[in-house]
């Protein structure tokens, strides 16, 4: 089946099969009998090269993927620890903290008819969220072993002990099962699932057309009673995301999550009849806007100067104009949404240009007869138009203080290799992602000895021994109340050496018509599996 997007607004809502999508708040959804079958059209401003979210665990894959293949448990606002099952039913971790016991859910089968069983997880666990997989290699880098003493049971063990809370938190993002059968043989980076997914999510992965669309059909043998509601989901490829609020109001799609349609469009077309603008459903997804720093260069390797750096940002400014107010100011390295971890006790940086010329001046940096200091590059990550954004004001607010700073704008991938490869920046902007446990993916942000080209850690030669010893015991600490402790400590210890600047964090929009229900109802709603999901005529 091919579809052709060059048709007209009237050819988009002809027929019953092209049904309107909305984004009603989930309590108007409950009031109202789910209607079965149609297509939800949502936009998509990019082609992941691996589709597979097992070996890549990024919002860019899962936003496609994580309705063909599931992990272990979801994310939820209501379940016990924010968790809801998926392809594990329970699960319990020893009180030595040496094994985690999971029960898995009978009765599923994979797209191509197949039973899935124990023997899934555990090749999942140990042939790719191990070895492979960019966030897994750390949660998982203990797993000695992976007992199946029967097909719906699997037992992990650990060579060392591993809390059970960073497991349980690490379930959402870290745990998508991929078939045993299709990757136990030839190369598992290579296997050609990687790019046509084959899941036991409530949707099977039907094609992709590159530059225009990937398109997924209902899965009819899913596991989940009467799910899932809708026929399709077609994920249409549109890169500009201006174009993504003209083909909302047009009716040619009917959702854009991501903030795929730009802040400065939210506010006229929040006005439009039909839309709906939604925050809900990004918390357990929190990006932050951070400065990462080489500490290679000997001026940035100095505390002083990296606190002037710190003061001559306004933070306030940043948040209302680059993110338009939809975002916070950061505290420090864990964010202000994250109930479990954060604290507020920790230093903090003003907005002071005066003092931040008086710690250069102090640093043995004064001003030269044209008014530098010395000059930087400075890379800003090209993902979002606010990371871009940040990078021309912090060249401006830079060149207050006296450092030129030289703005090198490059793709994605260039960006990647520049900044985690060649190290080949002085400063770089990036959106790093808390994804609910700072072991997950905020301690490879400072922790040293990180192998160069792994993307979003510690590439800038940054050494604390201090750090790294909190961040190890940390890691083998099972009590969580002393593990929170410690990564209160953690953070208290970041905010006064600075090996980055925290500027401001921030949750995504959805825009999407009123026909769509079941929209934001849980805190990974873009990334989760949307069988619930179901849009009116």
């Amino acid at each position: 089946m091919m579809l052709d997007f060059r048709i007209s607004r009237r050819g988009v809502l002809a027929g019953s099969a092209v049904l309107l999508a909305s984004t009603a708040l989930p309590r108007i959804a409950e009031a109202q009998e789910p209607k079965k079958g149609g297509r939800l059209i949502v936009a998509a401003d990019s082609e992941p090269r691996n589709l597979n979210p097992a070996i890549v665990a990024s919002n860019g894959v899962f936003f496609i993927s994580s309705k063909v293949v599931e992990p272990l448990a979801e994310a939820s606002f209501d379940g016990k620890d924010g968790l809801a099952p998926r392809l594990a039913t329970s699960w319990e971790g020893s009180a030595d903290g040496l094994s985690v016991t999971f029960k898995l859910r009978e009765g599923v089968t994979w797209h191509d008819g197949k039973p899935f069983t124990s023997a899934d997880v555990a090749f999942s666990a140990l042939q790719i969220w191990k070895p492979l997989q960019n966030l897994g290699r750390v949660v998982f880098k203990d797993l000695e072993a992976v007992d199946t003493p029967d097909e719906h049971t699997a037992v992990f063990k650990f060579s060392k002990p591993t809390p059970f809370q960073l497991i349980r938190n690490a379930l959402p993002p870290l745990t998508a099962v991929v078939p045993k059968h299709l990757y136990e043989t030839g190369d598992i980076a290579e296997n050609p699932a990687n790019n046509a997914p084959v899941g036991t999510g409530p949707f099977k992965f039907a094609e992709h057309k590159a530059g225009e669309y990937y398109r997924l059909e209902k899965n009819a043998s899913y596991w989940g009673k009467d799910l899932p509601h809708l026929d399709e989901i077609v994920y249409r490829v549109l890169p500009d995301r201006a174009a993504a609020a003209g083909a909302l109001e047009a009716e040619e799609i009917h959702l854009a999550a991501f903030s795929a349609v730009p802040l400065a469009d939210l506010e006229r077309i929040s006005k439009v009849p039909g839309i709906s603008v939604i925050s809900k459903g990004y918390e357990a997804l929190t990006y932050q806007l951070v400065v990462e720093i080489n500490h290679r260069r000997k001026e940035l390797a100095d505390l002083k100067v990296r606190q002037a750096i710190a003061h001559a940002i306004d933070k306030e400014f940043v948040v209302k104009t680059v993110f338009l107010g939809y975002a916070t100011p950061s505290t420090g390295i864990v964010p202000v949404n994250d109930k479990q971890f954060y604290t507020t006790d920790v230093p903090q940086y003003a907005f002071d240009v005066a003092k931040a010329n008086a710690l250069l001046d102090e640093a043995g940096y004064p001003r030269a007869d044209n008014g530098t200091r010395f000059a930087l590059k400075l890379l800003p990550a090209p993902y979002f138009n606010e990371t871009k954004q940040f990078g021309s004001y912090l060249r401006q607010a830079l060149a207050e203080i006296g450092i030129d700073a030289e703005l090198v704008n490059n793709d994605a991938a260039a960006h990647q290799k520049a900044v985690y490869t060649d190290h080949a920046f002085d400063l770089a902007v990036g959106p790093p992602v808390f994804r609910g446990d700072p072991a997950i993916s905020t301690t490879i942000l400072v922790q040293s000895g990180i192998p160069d080209g792994v993307p979003f850690s510690n590439q800038g030669g940054y050494r604390n021994d201090e750090l790294d010893g909190i961040i190890a015991k940390a890691a083998e600490t099972l009590d969580p109340d002393a593990r929170i402790a410690l990564y209160r400590d953690f953070q208290e210890k970041v905010a006064e050496d600075l090996p980055l600047i925290n500027v401001a964090e921030w949750g995504f929009i959805t825009v999407a018509r009123d026909t769509v229900k079941n929209v934001s109802n849980n805190p990974r709603w873009a990334v989760s599996n949307w069988a619930d999901t179901w849009v009116e005529a």
